[in-house]
Parts: C-alpha cells; structure tokens; sequence
C-alpha cells in the first residue's frame, strides 16, 4: 500500500495527473504511460468506464513499480473503490463527494480525492480529513469561480479537473490550485498520435511551472 502522503507529495511535486478515459486497454496504456514517464509525468489516473482499467493500472504498476503514481477514477461506489485498491490502486478518485466512499478509502489507508464544486462540498469534504480535494468540472466554470472558492477556502489543497489543457492549467495553478488532472487534450483518445501527446506534455510541464512561478 502507497502512503497517500506520499502520493500527495508527488501530485504537489508534479502539478499533473494524466488521466485517461475510453479506449486504453494495457496494449494501448503502456506505450503511452512510456512517452509520459520520459517527460517526467509519472502519476496516472485511469478510470473505471474505460476499457480494462484494472489490467491497464496493474500493467503499468507492474512495468515502472515505485516510478510511478497510478490510481483509479471515476469511482462511484464503495464496490468499485474495493476493488480498484484490492488491485494495487495508489489513490482513488470520484466526480463527486460521496461520504461513505470517502471514509471508507482514506480509513484504508489510501489517498481519496474526491469531486467538489461548491465551497460547502469542499468544506465537508475537508472535515473528513481529505488533505487533497478535486474541483470539478471547474475547466467549464473557468478560472474566475475557482478563484471565487479559493479565496475564502485558501487553507485547502485543490487539484482542478475538467477541459484541461495548457493555458487555462497555468491560470489555475496560478490562481492557487497545487494540480491539474487532464485528460483527453493531454492523453487522447487511445488512437492519438503519440508525438502529438509527447508535445503536449512538454508544453503542459512548462506551463504548470510559469503557473508555479507565478504564484509565489
């Protein structure tokens, strides 16, 4: 079991959660997870309504070991949250603030990031004791009503998530969030070129660190 500490250290560190979500089988996963790991993005979220999300999370547990992050999202239920840890999840990710899913990971031991996106789900989610919390989907709402939210909730730790890509992931890091969780601009579609997604990673790295820069 991953110390959801550590985890979270390494989210912070990286200020990126590749996530992916339809048609990544293990075949498909691993020469992506490749291209990313080679860029320094080494924490990956896949997701339970994708194709063999666990084969694919355990292939790539399996290839790069203690490299790399790899956790299990769109989790929706205290099922699916077992079964995604019993197959080696390092952290758990919902759309949403389920209470009972959420004592139920993060008593195991696990990091949970849930999904909120009003200052009153953030602050429930807070009081359970979840040191890391994902807006969601905040990629619509844009950087404005983040900021609205972290103003007054600026002793929490906010990921965003939700139409990610490089320029609104540098105004939200700048805006005080420690990540970003992108998906399919980032990862693709399964069929996406993979120099398109090496080159997107590389201008996504050097925006979170303008974002960073700024925030400080």
């Amino acid at each position: 079991m991953t110390d959801p500490y550590a985890v979270l250290q390494q989210i912070e560190k990286v200020g990126i959660i590749a996530g992916t979500r339809g048609n990544f089988p293990p075949e498909v996963m691993l020469p992506l997870a490749q291209v990313l790991m080679e860029e320094s993005i080494n924490i990956f979220e896949l997701t339970m309504n994708s194709v063999q999300p666990i084969e694919a999370m355990q292939a790539v547990k399996q290839t790069y070991g203690e490299h790399a992050y790899v956790g299990m999202g769109t989790i929706l239920s205290i099922e699916e949250a077992r079964v995604a840890m019993d197959a080696g999840a390092d952290f758990i990710v919902s759309p949403a603030f389920d209470a009972q899913v959420v004592r139920y990971v993060w008593d195991a031991g696990t990091l949970m990031i849930p999904g909120v996106i009003t200052p009153t789900e953030a602050v429930m989610a807070w009081q359970v004791g979840i040191p890391l919390l994902k807006v969601f989907p905040i990629g619509a709402l844009g950087v404005e009503y983040f900021k609205a939210i972290f103003g007054a909730l600026s002793h929490m730790r906010f990921m965003c998530n939700g139409a990610i890509n490089q320029e609104n992931a540098r105004a939200f890091i700048n805006a005080g969030a420690v990540g970003a969780g992108v998906f399919g601009w980032l990862t693709g579609d399964g069929k996406t070129n993979l120099d398109i997604v090496r080159a997107r990673a590389q201008s996504l790295k050097t925006a979170i660190a303008q974002g960073k820069s700024r925030s400080t």
